[in-house]
């Protein structure tokens, strides 16, 4: 029977229902405030995992997964856009309720995607305010919560077990722990809102004793989960970074309702990262399954990535990753399709299926190892077994894995004309007229089939769509993949380099006017195709078919700010390497001033748009100045090549654009070379739409995370500036921060 880790327990529990032959489990649902990100559906998945083994063992799974829609924000974050379902409503003029229909129908569609079994009951939070309020009257008359002018708080000093599950059992950690802004109603910063009092204005409200108000985010999977699986259930699924707070409240407010432990089993997945960081809008990594399906990958591809790690461990998604498991989960199928196609009467080999089945189950069985029974599998697909006796044991085994195995020779399915053809290069082939069977062979190709000769003859399928996808263009997705030049000798005398991503005439304006200035310099442009969508990458393919200076780089996805550059770096074969954003349109000759620069010994970076700061707290532009500089704006940022060597690529921990300038510009510094701006260089600078078009939060965020990250790094240099090395010591005063 299924053994899984028990994050209460901290140990590997049997599963043994409660009520015999019968398991109540219940999943933390979506917030249907947008789509959920694919490291949501991760934790799903391990959820989906965990029903259909105990069902393949004959145990019925009664499983409730929760649907938080519209309720528990409060109006100050509604009316600044935070909460993604008024903010659409607003901009859409629907209602909220609509908008929260429009994303749980996404959800659905996403979970039917992937083979995700769908729940028993899929409980709204809002149908179940009654629930709510009945358990938070209760623990009131218990209690465990007061009352403070309409708003209802849960008291953590009088539960004595609260901490239990995350292991936060001491007060200074809860204090850490807790993840909230500073509300004087509360008795204890630890306490946390069961039901908060309307604010004025709020439309989205409810009745209660206690007033006109709405519910807290914990209270909701309590009500649910006691009403459809009772006082006392099995197992309840999560993601690890639901443990604390939203579980541990959970665990409060049930138990000091009910006077038990509500819940047997606590099961927790990791988390999925993205380009080796947690998942998050502001990284620019929140992947969800329709970027996969844009790319033509089949969305059973990520169900099949999934199975590679164990849900315990921490997943790093990349595009990359996602192929490969596509080209897992193809050859699979490939298999199963050849076992299908074979010729009908092979016998199957009973004790064979059992002996299999049985290696499958002890590795699910054992705490969800699912990468073993994804090895089992494959190694009894490479077995001597019969044909037969292979598609009894994979038809078992899919009933857990859930990658749709049987059903290939129906997506296989071609066209009786195409079969035709496919006999024709067999009849050609039989007559030795290869010329021919090798025409039609290729005929097939173009028209989007695949031929593969066995040794029961020829079989044809369909391509799949990433195959053609694949065809259409090599595409990278990481600067890991991409070869590094930087030791090879220069091979022109100047690079240009540029990262694009979308807005096309943008892109077209500095290509243009960089390879216009350049002359007759010796001059090549790298571009790296940052995951552009509109138009962009096809401009650039073709401007590269006929200007035998560009060279396009495709990514697959939009890639972190410094990895894109890395890869333009990494790339480059110029003596002199000028990097330029697409916001800059170049009106005069550049290469000149910057060679002259770049030719003495000490000067390390040069461009346009210098940057100074007195303390590394605030940097400024350079007042009109030229001369040294502490940083070099990246609009136009220019530098030898053969200094990479020594100074290094960019730090990829910069997904964001903002302050990896100043960052690049210190790894210079520290190896002692100038960073000088001349104002003179013939640059324009147009609308930079990658920030004009992030919302003003967005921006802040952003620009804060990776400032921190430079001052972690270069906190304490103050010997690097300019200013500690002016003999007159004065100091510039504080401009916009950048």
């Amino acid at each position: 029977m299924l053994k899984i880790y028990n994050t209460m327990n901290k140990t590997l529990d049997e599963i043994t229902p409660i009520v015999p032959g019968v398991v109540k489990m219940y999943t933390c649902g979506p917030t249907v405030y947008r789509d959920a990100h694919i490291g949501n559906l991760r934790s799903y998945l391990m959820a989906d995992w965990v029903r259909r083994i105990l069902e393949l063992q004959g145990l019925e799974v009664q499983h409730i997964k929760n649907i938080t829609d519209v309720g528990h924000m409060r109006q100050e974050v509604l009316e600044q856009g935070e909460d993604k379902v008024i903010a659409a409503a607003i901009a859409e003029g629907k209602t909220p309720a609509q908008i929260a229909q429009f994303y749980t129908e996404r959800f659905l569609a996403d979970e039917a995607n992937l083979n995700i079994h769908r729940p028993m009951e899929l409980p709204k939070a809002t149908d179940h305010i009654p629930e709510m309020l009945e358990i938070t009257e209760d623990l009131v008359k218990k209690g465990v919560a007061y009352v403070v002018e309409g708003n209802v708080y849960f008291s953590v000093s009088d539960f004595p077990d609260y901490g239990k599950l995350s292991g936060n059992i001491h007060e200074e950690e809860l204090l850490e722990a807790v993840r909230v802004e500073a509300d004087p109603n509360k008795r204890d910063p630890r306490d946390f809102t069961l039901w908060k009092a309307a604010e004025e204005g709020r439309t989205v409200k409810w009745p209660s004793v206690f007033g006109e108000g709405f519910p807290g985010w914990h209270i909701e999977c309590s009500a649910m989960s006691i009403k459809y699986l009772g006082r006392e259930f099995d197992i309840h699924t999560g993601g690890v970074d639901n443990i604390f707070p939203h579980h541990e409240g959970e665990i409060g407010q049930s138990e000091a309702f009910t006077g038990k432990p509500v819940v047997n089993t606590w099961l927790h997945g990791q988390h999925l990262l993205a380009d080796g960081v947690k998942m998050a809008k502001s990284a620019g990594n929140s992947f969800i399954l329709s970027d996969i399906e844009a790319k033509g990958i089949d969305p059973l591809a990520f169900r099949y990535l999934c199975m590679t790690a164990r849900y315990r461990t921490r997943l790093n998604f990349t595009f990359t990753s996602l192929k490969a498991a596509q080209r897992g989960l193809h050859r699979l199928k490939n298999r199963v399709w050849e076992w299908s196609s074979l010729p009908a009467g092979e016998s199957v080999d009973d004790e064979a299926v059992a002996e299999w089945n049985a290696k499958f189950l002890d590795r699910v069985n054992d705490n969800l190892d699912i990468p073993g029974a994804l090895t089992v599998t494959w190694a009894m697909a490479k077995s001597r077994l019969s044909g037969q006796t292979k598609l009894a044991i994979i038809r078992e085994s899919d009933k857990v894995l859930a990658l749709d195995l049987e059903s290939v020779s129906e997506q296989n399915q071609v066209p009786v004309s195409v079969q035709a053809t496919v006999q024709e290069r067999a009849v050609a082939r039989g007559r030795k007229e290869y010329t021919e069977a090798d025409r039609i062979r290729r005929q097939l190709d173009a028209d989007g089939y695949v031929l593969q000769d066995t040794i029961s003859g020829a079989r044809v399928r369909p391509k799949a769509a990433w195959e053609k996808v694949d065809e259409a263009r090599n595409t990278v997705s990481s600067a890991a993949e991409v070869p590094s030049l930087v030791n090879q000798p220069d091979t022109h005398e100047v690079t240009i380099g540029i990262v694009a991503n979308n807005y096309k005439e943008d892109v077209k304006r500095i290509v243009e006017s960089a390879l216009k200035w350049a002359g007759d310099r010796d001059a090549e442009a790298v571009v790296l195709d940052n995951g552009s969508t509109d138009g962009t990458s096809e401009w650039l393919d073709e401007l590269a078919a006929t200007e035998p200076r560009v060279r396009v780089i495709h990514a697959d996805h939009t890639l972190g700010e410094g990895a894109a550059k890395n890869i333009v770096l990494k790339q480059s074969l110029g003596r002199t390497v000028v990097l330029v954003d697409t916001s800059v349109e170049i009106t005069g000759d550049i290469y000149g001033p910057i060679d002259h620069y770049l030719d003495r010994d000490d000067v390390g970076v040069v461009g346009p748009f210098g940057l100074r700061t007195d303390d590394l707290h605030h940097f400024h532009d350079g007042e009109g100045e030229s001369g040294n500089m502490d940083a070099m704006q990246a609009y136009c940022f220019a530098f030898r090549r053969e200094t990479l060597r020594n100074v290094g690529l960019m730090r990829e921990s910069f997904r964001f654009y903002r302050n990896l300038d100043i960052d690049f510009s210190f790894h210079f510094k520290e190896q002692g070379h100038q960073i000088v701006a001349d104002q003179s260089i013939p640059v324009v600078l147009h609308e930079h739409r990658v920030w004009s078009e992030l919302a003003e939060g967005e921006r802040d965020e952003l620009s804060l995370k990776n400032y921190r990250r430079f001052l972690e790094k270069w906190g304490d240099r103050t010997d690097l500036l300019v200013s500690s090395h002016e003999s007159n010591g004065h100091s510039h005063p504080h401009g916009h921060d950048h």
